[in-house]
């Protein structure tokens, strides 16, 4: 992770790019129509859209958001404000055990199951310290807002507290 000011990069690790290899090389050979896919993706595509992927990929964290870009030909960009974030989970398959890699899925409020809407970071160095920043600033942002929002409502009941005096005063003042 590299921190600068508020925002925090994180790293990804490089055995990514042989994790999307064999993974998608896998599939590939599972559909038995991909097998001679299969053969061009391991002895060369695979090599270079895995290295290109591994070049794209950025994630972010800021006082507000979590940013993460990836991709080649498709390029996505997702920002997730920080107080839409419920939880982050790990998932560990037998493939990233293999790789020693971890993904965090990020859980979002309001989010449907096949919305399309959730974020899977795949491969962060430190991802339990990552996890454990993101949580941390949204915190801060709920409480922050949620203190905000109790200081609103005492100015408020202040405010109408006066106006009942007011009215009390006026109304003995007339008798």
């Amino acid at each position: 992770m590299i921190e600068s000011d508020n925002t925090i990069t994180a790293q990804f690790n490089p055995i990514i790019k042989t994790y999307i290899l064999f993974y998608v090389g896998l599939i590939m050979i599972i559909s038995i129509i991909g097998i001679p896919l299969a053969i061009l993706w391991f002895l060369g595509v695979g090599q270079w859209y895995s290295k290109h992927y591994f070049e794209k990929l950025s994630c972010e964290l800021t006082d507000k958001n979590l940013r993460f870009r990836k991709g080649i030909l498709v390029q996505v960009e997702k920002t997730i404000p920080l107080e839409n974030i419920q939880d982050m989970t790990f998932v560990e398959g037998p493939l990233l055990r293999a790789f020693n890699l971890t993904m965090i899925k990020v859980e979002t409020a309001g989010q449907s199951q096949h919305s399309g809407n959730e974020m899977s970071l795949i491969g962060i160095y430190n991802s339990e310290i990552f996890r454990d920043k993101v949580l941390e600033r949204r915190l801060n942002i709920v409480n922050r807002r949620h203190g905000n929002e109790e200081n609103d409502s005492l100015a408020s009941i202040a405010t109408t507290l006066k106006s009942i005096e007011k009215l009390i005063i006026q109304s003995t003042q007339k008798y």
